[in-house]
């Protein structure tokens, strides 16, 4: 039985290994870079199977307005058994209705947004950050 917390602290290396299990592209061997993204991070909800990390949702927010989802990442193995929009529906019920959701899709990952009740924007712009 999968259980959810967003009142366990993980650590780089456990960040890092989600990311390199679940197949997104993160900067998995940095793991100073992954401490800042943890440590900086306004909301983190964590999927466990018994003692095994096997998936989280890191965010920022105003807790009042919007909130960007950085990171959805769910071991392969866990996949497609609703992890992922189990850890997306614990963060929503978290801000509450009157906070937008945003995130940036990996293009594998485009189809499987709308599944979970994300509506394509339009009127989104980006300024890249430096490739890892």
């Amino acid at each position: 039985m999968i259980k959810y917390s967003n009142q366990k602290n993980i650590s780089a290396k456990q960040l890092s290994d989600i990311f390199k299990n679940s197949g997104i592209h993160r900067p998995i061997t940095d793991l100073t870079r992954l401490e800042k993204m943890l440590n900086h991070a306004d909301v983190l909800w964590t999927a466990w199977d018994n003692k095994k990390l096997v998936g989280v949702a890191r965010a920022l927010t105003d807790f009042s307005y919007a909130c960007y989802l950085s990171d959805l990442a769910v071991d392969l193995a866990y996949q497609k058994h609703g992890i992922g929009k189990n850890l997306i529906d614990h963060l929503q019920k978290q801000l509450g209705k009157d906070v937008s959701m945003v995130l940036l899709a990996a293009p594998n990952a485009m189809d499987y947004y709308p599944k979970v009740d994300f509506k394509p924007a339009d009127n989104a712009f980006l300024v890249p950050r430096n490739p890892f």
